[in-house]
């Protein structure tokens, strides 16, 4: 069973990003892009409410030369390279739906030497395209990731500037709810200020979860939610469970600025203070102060039968606890895992999908135990191979080897998402095999 920390994939960041840049904007450039909303909003899901709902994980860190980003083959190459050999992602997307103007050729090529292509998170068009695929297939809607320590650098905060308000977009605008998530993996001691200041500047400058135009950002219990990635772990993180509890006291009770549900992304073994949660009885301290507890599971179990048991040990008491505590509880559900490109010393396609048989069992498991919304990881994550989006089974041959099935249309983990919310919500009963697709 691997231990997969966003700590050694935060790594993996800086490396992806070690490129050779353009002209970096100024700070005030990357901060005048955050403006009110001032389009239109369609009708769509309940955004008064997490609860019925699966919502996915949107990562929108994966950037190239000449989309505007300035940040290179960022989430794709290794230091400064993409190219054969040299990769780090295990799924190829299908860009084969995707206009001209949103895809950039690359040094791979398929069998038949067509030159393969990716997307560019920072396109708007794409990232608008990307939530129209939620609305179709229906996903509710996105957790926007936002990674603090991107939020200081000029270039990376343009990017991660632009990719919110691409996602804030594209939610108005398909009836999709969405919702910032904070992730604190590589912050140093003492760096949670950077993440109050942040959540100042996204309010002072959007009125994030206070814009009455925007009518998308997903709110739970009457307020704002807020999610912040990244508590409790004992990875070797620098910040404290100290700096964690001011983080959520600011976020729920700062009288100009506060005033949100607060969910927080935790451990798996977090209630037993085992397996990947820090040993220290504090860690409850600080999680009672949050609203929504969401265990991260991708890679703690690998199999459909390692599901039950999961959900036996781990989902049912976790349950019973936050009842107990007057909490909520968001299981995380994940198609398989592979990230063979980027550690080759990991087995190729690790956590095998069994054709959607393995993420069906976790929503059959989830909903017997008792959950009332799920969090999909990952709709875009190509470096650990959980992504849902449209990936194709025909991807570029070579050095580099990709995750794909022949039998499986591109959009089948959308769709089986879709499913898995109806699941959920009792529009269809468990079942021991996938739906049929072709009723």
């Amino acid at each position: 069973m691997v231990h997969i920390s966003w700590t050694t994939l935060w790594v993996g960041v800086l490396i992806c990003g070690a490129t050779v840049r353009a002209a970096e904007p100024t700070r005030d450039e990357a901060i005048a892009l955050l403006k009110p909303y001032e389009g239109t909003t369609a009708a769509g899901v309940d955004r008064t409410t997490l609860s019925g709902k699966v919502v996915t994980g949107y990562q929108g860190w994966f950037t190239t030369p000449g989309d505007g980003a300035g940040l290179g083959w960022r989430h794709l190459g290794m230091r400064g390279e993409f190219r054969p050999g040299r990769c780090t992602i295990d799924l190829w997307p299908d860009v084969s739906e995707l206009g001209a103007g949103e895809k950039y050729d690359t040094p791979f090529r398929h069998a038949d030497g067509r030159t393969a292509q990716v997307y560019s998170s920072h396109n708007r068009q794409t990232v608008l395209r990307h939530f129209a695929w939620m609305q179709e297939y229906g996903i509710d809607g996105a957790m926007v990731q936002r990674f603090v320590v991107e939020t200081t650098q000029p270039a990376n905060l343009r990017h991660v500037n632009t990719v919110l308000t691409h996602c804030r977009e594209g939610a108005n605008l398909h009836g999709r709810c969405y919702a910032l998530m904070y992730d604190l993996s590589g912050l140093r001691a003492g760096g949670i200020d950077r993440a109050i200041d942040d959540w100042k500047l996204l309010v002072d400058r959007m009125q994030l979860g206070r814009d009455a135009r925007d009518g998308a950002y997903l709110r739970h219990q009457g307020k704002p939610l807020v999610a912040v990635w990244g508590i409790g772990f004992n990875d070797g993180r620098r910040y404290s469970l100290a700096e964690c509890d001011r983080f959520i006291e600011f976020l729920k009770d700062d009288p100009k600025y506060g005033g949100n549900t607060v969910m927080v992304g935790i451990p798996t073994g977090w209630r037993t203070l085992d397996r990947d949660a820090v040993a220290d009885p504090t860690l409850h301290k600080t999680l009672l102060k949050a609203d929504i507890l969401s265990p991260w599971t991708v890679g703690r179990y690998d199999s459909p039968r390692a599901v039950e048991r999961h959900a036996r040990e781990r989902w049912q008491p976790d349950l019973a606890w936050c009842r107990e505590h007057g909490k909520e509880y968001l299981p995380v559900a994940f198609p398989g895992f592979s990230w063979h490109n980027m550690r080759p010393e990991a087995k190729f396609d690790q956590i095998p999908r069994l054709k959607g048989a393995f993420l069906w069992r976790q929503y059959v498991e989830a909903r017997q135990a008792g959950a009332t919304m799920i969090y999909q990881a990952m709709f875009d994550e190509l470096d650990e191979g959980t992504a849902i989006f449209k990936c194709t089974s025909d991807p570029p041959v070579g050095e580099s080897r990709f995750v794909a099935d022949a039998d499986l249309p591109s959009d089948h983990y959308l769709w089986l998402t879709g499913m898995g919310g109806k699941l959920l919500r009792g529009e269809i009963e468990p079942t021991e095999t996938l739906p049929d697709r072709t009723r």
